[in-house]
């Protein structure tokens, strides 16, 4: 069945935000208190914003006083509830990224609410604030794929890979409120990461690490940043390593691959190097850039890597360079580490079949 494509124009909301602030007298100031963003959410969640009584000492205590539903009136004491800024966001968060059920599939491109229902309008809301411009959704009978401009950049993911990215975008958000430069960058967490990393759980990953980046850039360049032992640079290389695979994972493949540079830079030559130079290699392999991931991966085995993960991924990226003998090499390589990847045959067979009988020579030659 050929797809059903809905154009996004009618429902797209882009700078939507921006508009409401036109008629806001007090925008700036309410931006510049709880937060461009946290501002935007209240909105989405219908949280409005009645009072507020700011704490300069300590900003996460400043009062929110908010309601939530009822009409245009005036919110009675009753109506109102209180909570500190800190609390009033994680009260927003936790209403953005709670699972809800999407509306039936649409029948007709001109059925704005059923559209706006199937998406989800919340994630409509939210896709203007990290620069996401929704064009065109297209049904088959495998799902939905929503096509849109990011930052100018096309870019089509399935309904639910959007839903999720729009949700860790919003947990990326709190992450970075609720933590200083310096206390962002908890190496306890990295233990829990490596569980989420295991359970292919790549949102809570990018809730635990996502804010470490900006801070450990700038903190690499101070004179403290330098002096850090090796055990803690290998510690902060491997959150980085497991945050760079989690966003690639997520559609994110240049931000992983800035994180994963960053993690290059904390693992220098120690322990979690052939980890991290691994991790980058096999990045660009699965970005279709075959010749870029050679350089890294080699370094990953000069480095100590473990030869039974590497080996098949320079096989991989050999062969799709057309360097057949480095391949077929690379292959042998992997096979002595113990790799039983499945591809590794898949490309013996197509090295046989491109090089015939000059193969055989080269095995006669080298044996």
């Amino acid at each position: 069945m050929a797809a059903r494509i809905f154009p996004l124009d009618a429902i797209r909301t882009d700078g939507w935000f921006e508009r409401i602030g036109e008629g806001i007298g007090s925008f700036q100031a309410l931006c510049d208190i709880v937060g461009e963003r946290f501002f935007a959410f209240s909105m989405i969640t219908g949280a409005r914003i009645t009072a507020l009584t700011v704490d300069r000492r300590n900003p996460d205590n400043t009062l929110v006083d908010f309601a939530v539903g009822g009409g245009d009136g005036e919110a009675t004491d009753a109506d109102t509830q209180r909570l500190t800024l800190a609390d009033f966001r994680r009260r927003l968060v936790s209403a953005l990224v709670a699972e809800e059920p999407p509306g039936p599939v649409p029948t007709r491109a001109t059925d704005t609410e059923a559209l706006q229902l199937h998406i989800g309008v919340r994630f409509l809301l939210l896709a203007p604030l990290y620069g996401y411009s929704l064009q065109e959704l297209a049904i088959d009978e495998q799902g939905g794929q929503i096509s849109m401009l990011h930052d100018g950049v096309e870019e089509a993911f399935d309904l639910d890979t959007f839903r999720t990215r729009m949700r860790a975008h919003v947990l990326e958000e709190l992450d970075r409120a609720q933590r200083g430069a310096r206390s962002a960058i908890d190496l306890a967490r990295v233990t829990e990461a490596d569980a989420a990393a295991d359970e292919g759980d790549h949102v809570k990953v990018l809730e635990l690490l996502g804010a470490w980046p900006a801070p450990l850039a700038i903190f690499l360049r101070t004179p403290e940043g330098q002096l850090l032992n090796a055990e803690a640079r290998a510690r902060i290389a491997h959150g980085l390593g497991l945050l760079g695979s989690a966003c690639i994972a997520l559609d994110e493949t240049a931000k992983g691959e800035e994180v994963l540079r960053l993690a290059v830079q904390y693992a220098g030559e120690g322990a979690s190097a052939p980890d991290i130079y691994g991790r980058l290699g096999q990045a660009m392999l699965s970005d279709s850039r075959p010749g870029e991931a050679v350089a890294p991966l080699r370094r990953a085995m000069n480095l100590g890597g473990d030869g039974a993960q590497i080996w098949p991924l320079l096989a991989e990226a050999f062969a799709n360079r057309g360097r057949l003998l480095a391949a077929y090499s690379a292959v042998l390589e992997a096979r002595d580490a113990g790799a039983e990847d499945g591809k590794l045959d898949e490309i013996v067979a197509a090295i046989e079949a491109e090089l015939g009988d000059a193969l055989g020579r080269w095995k006669r030659a080298t044996a």
